[in-house]
């Protein structure tokens, strides 16, 4: 193994490592937000709305996110709507990530008493603060072990974003293996970036689902 090798790939790593993430949380972001608002269509029971959530979180549940974006990048030209490739996987990664979101917070949702819902219309609180103030910090607090989880399988599941030509950790991998056949060290450098990745986001989760557990929530 070549650590001259390994130094001098380390500008391509970077560059991928940044893509990577804008790309990521960029989508993760989105699927935060429209988990939540899939989760509290199914949790408040909406008529018609709620059968097109069901609908949704078991298409995407059930396939894979590499078919998500191939049908994104290859099919929806044909149907006259093109998008670039970051766009493709903004979109897939935000709704593959939005139907896995949805399930973490209406478990969340399903597990706070409603009682507490109830209280706090009896104290003079409207439907959106008794959600806002009541409901979801709860939910949320109990959740935090699956919405972590669930951050570092849809970061990790950005891998497959080399299958449309986003120049990722792994297809600059892939790339410079093909090109110099120096498998080992980019092999090496993959597994050290995807862990500056997601190593933070792992220890960051601990530490907050400690500080909710302390505080009283989630026990």
């Amino acid at each position: 193994m070549s650590i001259e090798t390994m130094i001098s790939y380390l500008p391509l790593y970077w560059k991928a490592l940044i893509l990577t993430l804008r790309i990521g949380w960029m989508g993760i972001v989105l699927g935060i937000a429209l988990g939540l608002v899939v989760a509290l269509i199914q949790h408040f029971k909406i008529p018609v709305l709620r059968q097109i959530a069901v609908v949704y979180i078991e298409l995407i549940r059930n396939t894979p996110l590499l078919v998500q974006l191939f049908f994104l990048y290859y099919a929806l030209p044909r149907l006259g709507l093109r998008i670039d490739a970051e766009a493709c996987g903004v979109l897939g990664l935000s709704l593959h990530g939005g139907a896995y979101m949805a399930e973490v917070f209406r478990s969340g949702l399903d597990g706070v008493p409603p009682i507490q819902a109830q209280s706090a219309l009896a104290l003079g609180m409207t439907r959106g603060q008794a959600i806002r103030k009541v409901i979801l910090p709860q939910a949320i607090s109990t959740s935090v072990p699956a919405f972590v989880a669930n951050i570092i399988f849809l970061l990790k599941e950005t891998s497959v974003f080399s299958a449309i030509s986003l120049m990722d950790l792994m297809f600059t991998a892939k790339d410079l293996i093909g090109l110099y056949y120096t498998t080992i060290e980019c092999l090496v450098l993959l597994v050290i970036f995807y862990l500056l990745m997601l190593l933070p986001v792992s220890i960051i989760g601990s530490i907050v689902e400690r500080k909710v557990r302390y505080a009283g929530f989630g026990d």
